[in-house]
């Protein structure tokens, strides 16, 4: 008995400590380009954001979004969907307003599932004459993504902590009832 809980500790600890020293993969998805290019100045404003990264996109409805803000909050963004093609992703926008610095604020879903945040600037030297895009209510709560690594600690403390208790306690549930 006393080699069997040896064993069942020895695999605990081993398992604990992998856990514990063991690193999330950090090779996200990173904007190499953009059109326009962050911090551009252009005498019109353009009639797409084009990003690329340097990993595959996925592509589908909601997957990848954007938002382009003037100084006064209103924004300008398509209403039509972004076009994925391997690592760059087309946003359609509108005819811009006053000639203004504009914020573009993207979020796409990385090939490994992985959302990717991100924003770019750009100011434009004449009013477009358009009309902003109509502004969306938030509907529920943003994912980030993942399960947080701490919930996924907490998890093997109490299942090491489990084991450890039941093996120091000399058998199952069952044996201390006979």
């Amino acid at each position: 008995m006393r080699h069997a809980v040896s064993l069942l500790l020895a695999f605990l600890v081993a398992g604990g400590v992998a856990l514990a020293t063991a690193a999330p993969a950090s090779a996200h998805n990173v904007l190499i380009s953009s059109d326009p290019k962050d911090g551009a100045t252009l005498e019109s404003g353009p009639k797409e954001i084009t990003l690329t990264f340097d990993q595959p996109v996925q592509g589908g409805e909601g997957f990848n979004t954007i938002t382009v803000k003037a100084p006064d909050g209103t924004q300008w963004q398509g209403d039509g969907q972004p076009t994925v093609k391997d690592n760059s992703v087309r946003f359609p926008i509108r005819t811009l307003g006053d000639a203004a610095e504009y914020t573009v604020t993207y979020r796409i879903l990385s090939a490994d599932g992985h959302s990717v945040p991100g924003s770019l600037k750009f100011t434009t030297t004449k009013a477009g004459g358009g009309t902003p895009a109509p502004v969306e209510t938030a509907t529920g709560a943003e994912s980030s993504g993942g399960i947080p690594i701490w919930v996924w600690i907490v998890g093997a403390v109490v299942l090491l902590g489990g084991g450890v208790f039941f093996a120091l306690r000399g058998g199952t549930p069952e044996d201390a009832r006979r």
